[in-house]
């Protein structure tokens, strides 16, 4: 699956207003596993991918943890804001709050916050531009196993920059100065995952006194990707929630290595089902063919002087009716027949019948003075004997036909 990941750069400090940039730095990867290519580019000149993420700058995320709000999806954003109003320096307005997607109310979990109106305009300028963000990832979240990344001076200047994701939190230093000595020299080297960037791997090997993984900003974009945060939530939420969450478990299905075998066990289950369904097919057009094979035979045996067969059952009809009216034998459709049904079914207390019209498979007669449960129960008793009642309430009559006649 493609993926391009915007890499937002750095709020400068000094400029509050922060503006959207001309052109956004991005990676894209064929797979999601590997950079492809990288540059910079305006929004409406961005490759498009299966799957776009933006990815916030180290500084740019501020982490609080707490013990999360029991609110209900509707008011959970208000009740982060009252529980974190006493540790933030904004107003709760201007920021975007976060939790994972598995954090439960009543429990101790962090809160990602950033600034809302920066955030807001560039999701705005990459919509109108035809690029539709799927996920909001920060380059970096509390972890444990704790990671350690050296990154090359900003556009502010100064020395390189040191960001530590622990268990306790995400610190960002620059290398100048005591703290980041400090900080390193109480770092546990055992479990720490060491990385930098290629402008830096020397200098920070220098400092840990230690080889170091060389991590672009592709290999590193591409692993915040693996991040269990997505801060695109509350304000910032997809509309149709049920359509991308659907969206999301396939492309994990089509992407990650861990449901692998359920792929394959969905893949052989659907070409069992299409195996099964192709043999119930083929037995159904055998038993099909084997039907009409018994009443072509049934038709030959019992008049052989059809010769051409076009439609076996009503050929049968045809020449059973035949030998019937042959034989000077009434069908159905006769009077006689006819007669007797409606004289079995006639109600008690009506008169007998004064005038009739008969045609082949058709009866009419008066029915003036029947109420309706009387024709209802004459309509009755004469399905019973194959035929169908029906009242002709302009003339006061009642029509008696066959059964299934066209």
């Amino acid at each position: 699956m493609s993926v391009l990941v915007i890499l937002l750069p750095s709020r400068p400090r000094t400029d509050a207003a922060a503006p959207v940039p001309a052109e956004y730095a991005y990676v894209f990867s064929v797979d999601g596993q590997q950079p492809t290519r990288s540059g910079q580019a305006a929004a409406a000149r961005l490759p498009r991918a299966e799957q776009t993420t933006l990815m916030l700058a180290d500084a740019d995320v501020g982490w609080q943890r707490i013990t999360l709000p029991k609110a209900p999806p509707a008011r959970r954003r208000a009740a982060l804001g009252a529980m974190l109003e006493e540790q933030l320096l904004d107003e709760d307005e201007a920021l975007h709050l976060a939790v994972r997607d598995d954090a439960r109310g009543g429990e101790a979990g962090w809160v990602a916050v950033t600034q809302q109106a920066r955030l807001a305009a560039v999701l705005a300028d990459l919509q109108q531009a035809g690029v539709a963000v799927d996920r909001i990832a920060p380059a970096s979240w509390p972890a444990d196993p704790p990671t350690l990344h050296l990154l090359p001076a900003d556009e502010e200047g100064g020395a390189a920059r040191l960001v530590h994701g622990h268990a306790d939190g995400v610190v960002c230093l620059r290398l100048s100065g005591t703290l980041a000595r400090q900080r390193l020299a109480a770092l546990d080297r055992q479990r720490l995952h060491c990385s930098a960037h290629p402008a830096v791997a020397a200098e920070a090997e220098r400092w840990l006194g230690a080889a170091v993984e060389v991590q672009g900003e592709g290999e590193r974009a591409l692993r915040a990707l693996r991040s269990p945060w997505d801060l695109r939530q509350f304000a910032f939420a997809p509309r149709h929630r049920g359509l991308q969450a659907l969206r999301e478990l396939l492309q994990r299905l089509r992407r990650e290595r861990a449901w692998r075998p359920l792929r394959w066990g969905l893949a052989a289950l659907l070409l069992v089902h299409l195996a099964g369904l192709n043999a119930y097919a083929w037995k159904l057009q055998h038993e099909l063919r084997q039907r009409q094979q018994a009443q072509l035979a049934l038709l030959q045996q019992a008049h052989p002087q059809v010769r051409a067969v076009l439609d076996a059952p009503l050929q049968m009809q045809r020449e059973t009716e035949r030998l019937r009216e042959a034989a000077g034998q009434p069908g159905a459709a006769d009077l006689e027949p006819m007669l007797s049904a409606a004289a079995a079914a006639w109600p008690e207390g009506q008169g007998p019948l004064q005038a009739l019209r008969f045609e082949p498979g058709r009866l009419s007669f008066g029915a003036a003075g029947w109420s309706p449960a009387q024709q209802q129960q004459f309509a009755l008793a004469v399905r019973a004997a194959g035929y169908e009642a029906q009242a002709n309430a302009q003339d006061a009559q009642l029509v008696l036909t066959v059964a299934g006649a066209r």
